[in-house]
């Protein structure tokens, strides 16, 4: 087997791609990643200069691995901002970088996809042996595999690839056969919150619609973008890593795998939630409203998709990074991972060490908020 890097993912055929990605994720197909090229949101402009990993066997490609080489360590949600202190304050470079990633989209799933023949093992002691010898000679300082399956991440760290956890908080479909069902599952005193907190938005005269596949029209997309940007600004002071294009391409690429959650206050739209959705998961993406109103975010990015799961047996709902005020709402610690190899080994070896003293504090963190999941019985759940 042979590598190498493309830097457009219109060097491959969608046919390829999509060959490859089949049930993978619809983060991984073509049509996705493609909407993040194409619309410039990742470019060497913004610091993504895409760098996808090629597999060859007798010319023909059995392996994908996307990948970004980055002059930033924004919008991975794996944060190594110390990491590249520490190398500026030792007159080193550490931008830039090679990452295995879902652009702006911190979601575990496959990070490397191959033909079903292909030996995952193998596979990756191959591509991690092309890596190590080839990042020297493209001036990178690492590479990052960020936030893949537990099984993938094992597989690096066989290959001297650093493993890091983090925790994030998922929900899961136990066969609910409506909201109230699923809450019949929280104790007395949670039930009675989340209930509450919901009949606030609509004793504000707010209203929620969910539109889906075809029913999201350009007008509506639109509508959206102005609200991820205005509350993007007033979080950050920028409007957003996403812009208009990568909205319209979506709609027009993949309208079956998009879901909006739209709040109305007298018939005007006021708020908007933006999700992606496969046949096993949603993804709550991004949000954002043009006014303040009491208890409407968690309406529109949690409880608007754990009923949207509920009605289309989705299994996992993922509402995206960070948020511990998700937990008693019904959303699980989970771990994620990611894995990481440095070419200089003095800072390999720090990072080694920062990882296994960072690892005892974020399993305590996962088991405590265990215990303020909101359920009756949580040794069930």
């Amino acid at each position: 087997m042979h590598f190498e890097f493309i830097n457009s993912i219109d060097n491959i055929s969608p046919q390829i791609w999509d060959r490859l990605s089949e049930n993978q994720g619809v983060c991984l197909q073509y049509s996705f990643l493609s909407s993040l090229e194409h619309s410039q949101s990742v470019s060497a402009d913004t610091g993504w200069q895409p760098q996808h990993l090629i597999g060859y066997e007798n010319d023909e490609i059995v392996a994908i691995m996307p990948m970004y080489q980055k002059a930033h360590s924004y919008g991975e949600y794996v944060f190594d901002f110390a990491w590249a202190d520490a190398y500026r304050q030792h007159q080193l470079n550490y931008y830039p970088k090679l990452i295995n990633a879902i652009p702006f989209t911190p979601v575990t799933g496959n990070r490397l996809m191959h033909l079903p023949w292909v030996n995952l093992q193998d596979l990756i002691h191959q591509i991690s042996q092309f890596l190590i010898q080839n990042l020297p000679k493209c001036a990178v300082s690492s590479v990052h595999i960020l936030f893949p399956l537990a099984k993938l991440s094992e597989l690096w760290v066989a290959q001297s690839f650093v493993q890091r956890l983090s925790v994030q908080f998922q929900w899961y479909n136990r066969d609910y056969i409506n909201f109230d069902d699923f809450l019949a599952s929280f104790t007395a005193r949670r039930r009675k919150s989340v209930n509450k907190e919901r009949l606030k938005v609509t004793a504000q005269q707010v209203t929620v619609q969910r539109y889906s596949g075809t029913q999201i029209t350009p007008e509506l997309m639109d509508f959206f973008y102005q609200c991820y940007c205005e509350t993007y600004f007033k979080r950050s002071g920028h409007a957003g890593y996403l812009n208009r294009t990568f909205f319209q391409l979506l709609l027009q690429n993949m309208p079956q795998n998009l879901l909006l959650v739209i709040a109305y206050r007298q018939q005007e739209p006021i708020a908007g939630a933006f999700y992606l959705h496969d046949q096993m998961q949603l993804y709550g993406r991004y949000w954002g409203s043009l006014v303040d109103i009491d208890g409407l975010h968690f309406e529109c990015c949690y409880y608007q998709g754990i009923e949207f799961c509920i009605e289309n047996n989705i299994p996992t709902f993922n509402p995206g990074t960070q948020g511990e005020h998700k937990i008693l709402r019904g959303f699980e610690p989970t771990y994620c991972y990611s894995n990481h190899w440095l070419c200089e080994p003095a800072f390999q070896e720090a990072v080694e060490r920062f990882t296994k003293q960072e690892t005892p504090g974020i399993q305590a963190y996962k088991r405590n908020a265990e215990q303020l999941l909101p359920f009756k019985n949580q040794d069930s759940n």
